[in-house]
């Protein structure tokens, strides 16, 4: 049996990559997190005694070697450090993207990488989904001729970006990455991917529109629980209609707290016009790669569901598809047809999050390779921090 520490134990790593690894045959016998309920709550759901429980990596990686390979699913300004710790002792490491929030740390990582035993896998969840794969199947075929353009859309959904990028974690940048890094990195490296080569020129527009002090109504509270204004942002409106025991309630009350006193104390009820964000809120990059293939990623908190819209554009031919419904539609020029493809779209990320560790546990036991290179899974980053340069006019 496969043992893994994991490195943080929020929602990324307490609740998503711990269940799925343990789920699939592994144990996580170490677990790092700094506060004490969190840490508590993620050892007793797998009974990681407390000899094995720490408030900071460092006194982690001072045990030696002690399991089989290691989960960081820190904040995102706390990946690079504990990463270097793990290869230093020839871990295998699967790393929560984004990786790091400068690039001169992507070709640190790679360094260090290259001097180890151990190997990095980035958490670029979309390559492991079946509706993803099913497209690069196509691709690969050769049914839509020569590849010419991409035009994804990442819709990150009205509610998705309040909870997310107003009121959560990723908010502020700094500390957290930027929105096209926080939350954009995978769909640039779906592009990467299909586009089958290093990117060379990108080129972004985009700001934080709405979720202003001056977009504020008349009258608004600076909590949801205390406020008569009708608005889609109410927190009490998003969270009660969600699942109660599933993402993104689970993270207010992560530590054992009631939905009421998360909303009336923490970050998650105030109102999303306070002024404590700063991260663009719909932005585009224009992306071309080595072979002349050009991309185009919309990412934007304005629209009313929670997927990814995409189009692929080829001499011969052109796929639509859409993740959350999985529906795939093949355009034939010659012939003049359309095919229908149906694929699976259940389970996080669209089964993205399951995927993503079956792979990595398939790789530590030997039965697969790396399923991405360090250095292919960075170029998603580079593209992030040219894009953010570009928007900011740097």
């Amino acid at each position: 049996m496969i043992r893994v520490a994991i490195i943080g134990g929020g929602n990324r790593g307490g609740d998503v990559y711990a269940r799925h690894l343990t789920e699939q045959g592994a144990r996580v016998t170490h677990l790092v997190e700094a506060r004490a309920p969190r840490l508590s709550e993620v050892a007793a759901r797998h009974h990681v005694p407390p000899e094995r429980q720490f408030a900071d990596w460092p006194g982690f990686f001072a045990l030696g070697r002690v399991a089989d390979a290691v989960v960081i699913a820190t904040p995102d300004d706390q990946h690079v450090q504990p990463c270097l710790a793990a290869l230093a002792l020839g871990y295998n490491v699967l790393l929560e993207k984004p990786v790091c929030l400068a690039e001169a740390e992507l070709d640190a990582l790679l360094i260090a990488e290259r001097a180890s035993a151990g190997r990095v896998t980035v958490g670029h969840v979309l390559r492991t989904t079946p509706f993803f794969r099913t497209v690069a199947d196509v691709l690969e075929s050769g049914r839509l001729g020569q590849l010419v353009g991409i035009t994804l859309a990442e819709n990150v959904a009205w509610w998705h970006y309040a909870h997310s990028y107003v009121r959560g974690n990723w908010r502020a940048s700094p500390p957290a990455a930027p929105f096209i890094l926080a939350k954009s990195v995978h769909d640039l490296d779906v592009l990467r991917w299909l586009a089958g080569a290093a990117p060379t020129q990108v080129e972004s527009r985009g700001s934080l529109h709405h979720f202003r002090p001056e977009s504020r109504p008349p009258g608004a509270a600076e909590r949801c629980l205390d406020c008569p204004v009708p608005c889609p942002y109410d927190a009490r409106r998003i969270y009660s209609s969600r699942p109660q025991g599933e993402w993104p309630v689970t993270v207010l009350t992560a530590g054992g707290l009631s939905l009421e006193d998360a909303l009336r104390s923490g970050p998650y009820g105030e109102c999303v016009y306070l002024g404590k964000n700063n991260v663009a809120d719909h932005q585009t990059v224009n992306v071309t790669f080595e072979n002349g293939v050009t991309a185009q990623l919309t990412s934007s908190a304005f629209t009313h569901n929670n997927t990814r819209t995409l189009k692929l554009l080829g001499s011969h031919g052109e796929l639509r598809g859409q993740m959350d419904t999985g529906e795939i539609e093949l355009h034939d020029f010659l012939s003049g047809k359309m095919e229908t493809l149906q694929v699976e779209t259940g389970g996080n990320h669209g089964g993205g999050d399951a995927g993503l560790v079956a792979g990595w546990l398939a790789s530590l036991r030997g039965e697969a390779g790396v399923p991405v290179a360090l250095a292919e899974s960075l170029d998603s980053h580079r593209m992030a921090f040219w894009a953010e340069r570009s928007r900011l006019g740097d």
